[in-house]
């Protein structure tokens, strides 16, 4: 079940209980919604216990995924670790950084990760609390600004750089990434003197086949109108069913590697100008292609095959 269809259930859960002899939970929990509005911008209330469920680990072994270390990262110091590609889902980004199921604390031990999502899903009643669990905070500036601030370290806060929109490039084969114009990140590394480090998941793309929709054509078009009225792109995927393989919506079996690469320092200045977010900005894509290029022939991507972006 996607977002969507959990917060749908979530939402429909809370008005029907108004209607039940059980409206006592609705009204006690709006009530405690209402006091506990700006948790998720403040950090998010994780929970260890459900990082680690088992059903985590059954999820790491169907496709299965396994995280990448190449470097240290100092627990003493705060993190901005941006993930590409998006996928259609992200299940590689979900499963190394909400999840405890690829180890992600034995792997950086001192640095506990928050991965950014929007904030829309934090105003549904009940399943804000399910994605709190796992580490995810609303993908606004103050959110993450509330965590880089902290002077004693130890936080990674993860954005999926490409967002939604990427998804609707997602599909097997393909190497495109939404970045280009995305600078959101790198002027928030700079005013906070964070080092962003890039992180490359071989495999997000391969879990599902998408229906043809290039750029100017009428499904398209419909998919980028509803992704800017709605915040959440609508791609068409399909891939293997329960009992046989030719459709359904399950995504393939295909493994996932998400690389996490070295850090890159940053200098703090409160007011960067656009020539110096340009700069780092450039520095950190030369980095992510030097990421993809030393370890694509490991994980079977083409030598003749490059990163593209747009």
């Amino acid at each position: 079940m996607c977002s969507a269809e959990r917060s749908q259930t979530c939402i429909i859960l809370y008005f029907v209980l108004l209607f039940t002899r059980f409206w006592i939970i609705s009204v006690v929990y709006g009530i405690w919604w209402f006091t506990d509005w700006d948790t998720p911008s403040q950090g998010g209330r994780r929970s260890l216990s459900l990082q680690r469920s088992v059903v985590w680990r059954y999820l790491r072994d169907y496709f299965p995924i396994k995280l990448v270390k190449t470097a240290d990262l100092d627990p003493r110091e705060n993190y901005i670790l941006g993930f590409h590609p998006h996928g259609v889902l992200i299940a590689g980004g979900f499963t190394n950084f909400c999840t405890e199921a690829t180890g992600f604390s034995d792997l950086f031990p001192g640095i506990t990760q928050h991965f950014l999502m929007l904030p829309l899903w934090f105003r549904v009643p009940f399943f804000r609390d399910y994605i709190m669990s796992g580490g995810l905070i609303p993908s606004d500036k103050e959110s993450a600004s509330y965590l880089l601030r902290r002077k004693t370290g130890g936080n990674a806060v993860v954005i999926a750089v490409g967002g939604a929109p990427e998804s609707l490039d997602a599909r097997p084969g393909a190497f495109k990434l939404l970045l280009k114009n995305r600078k959101g990140f790198i002027k928030l590394a700079i005013q906070h003197g964070t080092s962003l480090v890039p992180v490359f998941s071989f495999g997000e793309n391969e879990l599902f086949d998408q229906v043809d929709n290039p750029k100017g054509s009428f499904l398209r078009t419909v998919q980028e109108k509803l992704q800017k009225a709605m915040g959440v792109a609508l791609p068409l995927f399909h891939a293997r069913g329960v009992f046989q393989y030719s459709f359904g919506l399950l995504p393939y079996r295909r493994p996932i590697y998400t690389v996490v690469g070295k850090p890159i320092k940053v200098a703090e200045n409160p007011n960067p100008s656009s020539e110096e977010i340009d700069r780092v900005h450039q520095i950190y894509t030369e980095k992510l292609c030097e990421l993809f290029e030393a370890h694509k022939s490991q994980y079977n991507v083409p030598a003749d095959q490059h990163l593209t972006f747009i």
